[in-house]
């Protein structure tokens, strides 16, 4: 029995210019497939930056939209109907606070406060450590006791500010800075204030008022509403000061 005969079937080879075509157009393919894909990520990201910034803008705080804060219950220095309201958060604990009522605190206070342009607000954020919040509570008892005392008690601790990482602010501590003061208060209702955390509704209100606000470090600083990027450029404060000037004279 004879078997069928094979049919060989002879594929074309390519030429070595037709192999080197298909390969440059594969590399093109490959080329373009690259570049799309990148201006993809680019404008993902553009796209992620600007929803960023939107969201941003429109944060409290921010110059977009000015925080309505209730100054009324706030701790005041100066004028109650002076045109410009400076509100400064800060934790008696915070070394970059002490910084800031040494050295911008004065300025303000001089060019400003005492000239009746705008009036000095303090509202406590104490989050640093626990006690952070004992140091606002003997500082809002001074306050409640004699309002002209409280300032002079403000600058001297953070003037006699201890070390970040330890408990420095105490009962014993806190009464005892009041007496070398010799602050016009009550010292022995100064420390029952403190030891019965008296005024713990009226401290996290304050806090509160951070949250809102969008606050979550000190020394922040805000001009009527508006923050301050840069709480130590006096240029800025100036100049944001000067802008809610003229937007209150034009009112």
């Amino acid at each position: 029995m004879s078997k069928p005969k094979k049919n060989n079937v002879t594929v074309p080879q390519m030429s070595k210019q037709e192999k080197r075509k298909t390969e440059l157009e594969q590399q093109k393919q490959k080329t373009r497939i690259l570049i799309v894909s990148t201006v993809a990520i680019v404008v993902i990201i553009f796209v992620g930056l600007y929803l960023l910034a939107s969201k941003d803008s429109s944060a409290p705080g921010s110059t977009a939209e000015p925080v309505n804060f209730n100054y009324s219950e706030m701790i005041r220095l100066g004028k109650e109907d002076a045109p410009v309201k400076i509100v400064e958060f800060g934790d008696f604990k915070c070394p970059a606070c002490a910084q800031f009522t040494g050295v911008m605190k004065p300025q303000i206070v001089q060019e400003y406060v005492n000239q009746d342009k705008a009036a000095f607000y303090f509202v406590n954020l104490a989050f640093l450590a626990a006690d952070s919040k004992t140091a606002s509570l003997a500082a809002l008892s001074v306050y409640h006791q004699n309002q002209e005392a409280f300032w002079k008690y403000f600058d001297a601790m953070y003037a006699n500010q201890g070390n970040e990482d330890k408990e420095w602010a105490t009962p014993d501590y806190l009464v005892s800075l009041a007496k070398q003061l010799e602050l016009p208060v009550d010292y022995d209702l100064l420390r029952k204030d403190i030891e019965d955390r008296t005024y713990t509704s009226e401290l996290n209100r304050d806090i509160q008022v951070a949250t809102d606000a969008g606050v979550t470090t000190t020394p922040t600083v805000f001009v009527n509403g508006v923050k301050v990027k840069e709480p130590f450029n006096m240029e800025e404060i100036d100049a944001q000061i000067q802008a809610a000037t003229e937007a209150a004279a034009a009112q």
